[in-house]
């Protein structure tokens, strides 16, 4: 049982963008601890990205005592093994008894599996599992919603099961998406980062902030993850369009997108560069591409050149200004005060915007005008 993701560039909807109002977050609050995630997504990229944790206060004594780190490796698998065994069993439940009973049973049926997961170890099954309480009340479709969010947790049930099958790099993807915490392992990379945007989200635990950097140089989008206790910002801060001269380092996963902040070099300063940009076809077939190495990836980062945005229906939709294709809005309606903004700034004109282009349509996050001016965040 696989969810299946398909997109469709030109048309006013994604194959599978039914699913409004039940973001898996990120990816965010999975496996991450509170506090800065520049010491060490959503991905996708949502949401969310929190699925890749980070070293906890052990990770000092592993260090010094590998046996025991290794040790404590194995018992927390067995435990993640466990709890996955018992979640797709109560999975096979659902499905046996049919869906409309989901809707019966209330979110409570899902926080107590949720509560499972966390004692298995699993913070990111247990986030999947919170998050399909809420597919049942998001209006028309939901059946179909919860169905789809079954099937992808199903699959990382079985990748995690049988991960000693697997390639390496889905193989930590899989670890990664339970919950299992990472650390930034790879070298330094200093560049002139541009900021491309900065957003929080929050739920009942956790805020979790984004922040997207283009490197002129290395020519990569990295991902800094900060996070901060409900109800307070996280420490991370950097201004939208500005450039800082800095070292990151990435963290393993598909793309090593997320990153960690090392040393700057100096403070931020007005960016003189923006960032490179694609069609929407071309967003749409990246985002196609990463779903082979990390199936339950929500979005990709993309900058889209000279787009225009256009009503379309009951929603929006950017197009190209040079062809005859267009990405959807992931905004739901007309009442999200980031479209008016893009919609003044393009003026009819195109622009470019920077965003996440996922199963939901694109999400824009930073726009810049036609002309000469600052970059103006959306998010």
């Amino acid at each position: 049982m696989i969810a299946h993701r398909s997109l469709s560039v030109g048309g006013p909807t994604f194959d599978g963008m039914a699913r409004h109002g039940v973001r898996r977050g990120g990816e965010p609050g999975r496996g991450g601890d509170v506090g800065t995630a520049v010491r060490g997504p959503g991905g996708e990229g949502g949401r969310g990205c929190a699925e890749e944790g980070t070293a906890g206060p052990s990770a000092p004594a592993a260090a010094s005592d590998p046996e025991a780190a290794r040790r404590r490796a194995e018992r927390r698998a067995e435990r993640v093994t466990a709890g996955a065994t018992e979640l797709e069993q109560r999975l096979a439940d659902l499905l046996r008894t049919g869906l409309a009973g989901a809707e019966q049973a209330g979110y409570g049926l899902w926080e107590e599996t949720a509560a499972r997961m966390v004692d298995a170890q699993a913070p990111g099954l247990a986030s999947r599992v919170r998050e399909l309480g809420a597919i049942p009340s998001s209006g028309p479709g939901w059946p179909v919603r919860l169905l789809e969010e079954c099937a992808l947790l199903h699959l990382l049930d079985r990748g995690w099961l049988g991960r000693e099958r697997l390639p390496d790099g889905l193989a930590a993807t899989v670890r990664s998406r339970v919950g299992l915490p990472t650390s930034a392992d790879g070298p330094p990379v200093r560049d002139h980062w541009l900021v491309l945007a900065q957003y929080d989200t929050a739920d009942a635990r956790l805020t979790t902030r984004r922040v997207w950097l283009y490197g002129a140089e290395s020519d990569r989008t990295a991902l800094l993850l900060s996070y901060g206790a409900a109800g307070r910002a996280p420490e991370l801060t950097l201004p939208v369009g500005a450039e800082l001269d800095a070292e990151i380092s990435a963290y393993p996963g598909p793309g090593r997108q997320r990153a960690a902040l090392g040393r700057r070099f100096a403070p931020p300063e007005p960016a003189r560069t923006r960032p490179p940009g694609v069609t929407t076809s071309q967003a749409a077939v990246r985002y196609g591409a990463a779903l082979r190495d990390d199936p339950w990836l929500d979005s990709v980062p993309v900058a889209l050149e000279r787009v225009v945005p256009v009503p379309d229906g009951d929603g929006w939709q950017l197009a190209d200004a040079d062809g005859d294709t267009a990405l959807p809005l992931a905004w739901a309606g007309g009442n999200h005060p980031g479209l008016w903004r893009l919609v003044a700034l393009a003026g009819g004109a195109p622009v470019t915007v920077f965003g996440e282009c996922g199963h939901r349509g694109f999400t824009p996050l930073t726009a810049w005008p036609a002309g000469p001016g600052p970059a103006v965040p959306l998010c």
